[in-house]
């Protein structure tokens, strides 16, 4: 039996489906289910570097008590589809942090998803992605804001920025605000672009090689994602992959 090729999601139908629409052809996990009590503080890591052509699929369901924090690092490099889903409740004065990057080339379709409820007052929320896509790759972010009427006081943020290497790459990102309470602080704002040519003239003037200055430039852009990682060893970890996915990025970079 043929198996149905992966849709591209380049299309607009495909382009934020839901991923159950192709669990007849590859398996989905069961949700990773997280628990943050109240006042308590919580810090996870996810570092998705599927082999090439894997399909890989991460679904997050994260409950925050009331007063608790839970702060997520991500680093989506890997696979033919990468998609990371998170679904977040926040209790009274609770905490969510989703610092991210997604780094792609050839003919990868990297994808993060969020639903953050604020089912309660003064919860805040904070959400930091930086995407990076090389050749014929694909990045998606669909991230959803939901703010219940007795969440007063919310606080917000979304911050997605895209940096495409070759015109045929391609970003979407669509942010969504849901609100119901009249008392709130809801921000979003993305870009889309190129590296700087003129800071890539200045850096080649200066006999560096092109495809080091793209690197360092790259790096700049995704710099600070993984800084507030406590762990020093998980911090480096992180970091290192993706200067080394970047570096050969860099390198590939109008590759046919």
């Amino acid at each position: 039996m043929t198996t149905p090729p992966l849709p591209t999601r380049r299309q607009e139908d495909w382009r934020y489906s839901d991923v159950e629409a192709v669990a007849t052809v590859w398996p989905l996990p069961q949700p990773i289910r997280i628990a943050v009590g109240a006042g308590e503080t919580a810090s996870h890591r996810l570092l998705q570097d599927a082999a090439d052509g894997a399909v890989a699929v991460h679904d997050y369901e994260i409950d925050v008590a009331d007063g608790g924090r839970c702060i997520f690092h991500l680093l989506n490099i890997g696979g033919r589809l990468g998609r990371v889903t998170f679904r977040v409740t926040l209790g009274k004065g609770a905490h969510f942090g989703l610092h991210g990057a997604m780094i792609g080339g050839g003919e990868q379709t990297l994808e993060i998803v969020t639903n953050v409820i604020h089912a309660q007052p003064d919860g805040t929320s904070e959400q930091i992605i930086r995407s990076i896509m090389g050749q014929r790759a694909t990045g998606n972010y669909l991230g959803r804001i939901e703010v219940a009427r007795d969440a007063q006081k919310t606080d917000a943020v979304q911050s997605v920025k895209a940096m495409l290497l070759d015109r045929t790459a391609t970003a979407n990102a669509k942010p969504e605000l849901e609100i119901y309470a009249d008392d709130v602080k809801c921000a979003h704002g993305c870009a889309v672009g190129e590296l700087d040519r003129q800071a890539l003239f200045y850096m080649a003037s200066r006999g560096m090689e092109p495809a080091l200055a793209r690197g360092l430039l790259l790096e700049a852009f995704v710099a600070g994602v993984f800084d507030d990682i406590a762990d020093e060893a998980e911090r480096d970890r992180f970091e290192e992959t993706a200067i080394a996915r970047l570096k050969a990025l860099a390198g590939q970079e109008g590759a046919a």
